[in-house]
């Protein structure tokens, strides 16, 4: 998967991938799913994930604040609460889109 161009518009960040889909995050939910460490929990060498507390969320959290390219595969979002460490693969993002479409086929991917 592979994006074309990525922008924020309004309170949500849109993906063009070279296929074609369009896909619409809303950037609450983007954070939400922040796939960093701090907030996922990390797994030790026998698998199992090892979390903190549930990071605090504030408004500011879901204020987006730039997006930096990591390499040819991901994107680094700044949020205004200061957070960054979150590195969202576009593979990972592709599979956040909430369309009909996206969702029938990871239904079918199990």
């Amino acid at each position: 998967m592979t994006p074309k161009d990525i922008q924020r518009i309004g309170e949500e960040l849109a993906i063009s991938w070279l296929d074609g889909h369009e896909t619409y995050l809303k950037l609450e939910e983007l954070r939400r799913h922040c796939p960093c460490a701090g907030c996922q929990g990390e797994p030790d060498v026998l698998g199992r994930v090892h979390r903190g507390p549930p990071p605090t969320l504030t408004p500011e959290s879901f204020q987006l604040v730039s997006i930096q390219a990591v390499g040819g595969y991901a994107i680094q979002p700044v949020w205004q609460d200061g957070h960054h460490s979150g590195i969202y693969s576009f593979s990972y993002l592709r599979s956040l889109c909430p369309c009909d479409e996206c969702a029938k086929a990871r239904q079918q991917a199990g």
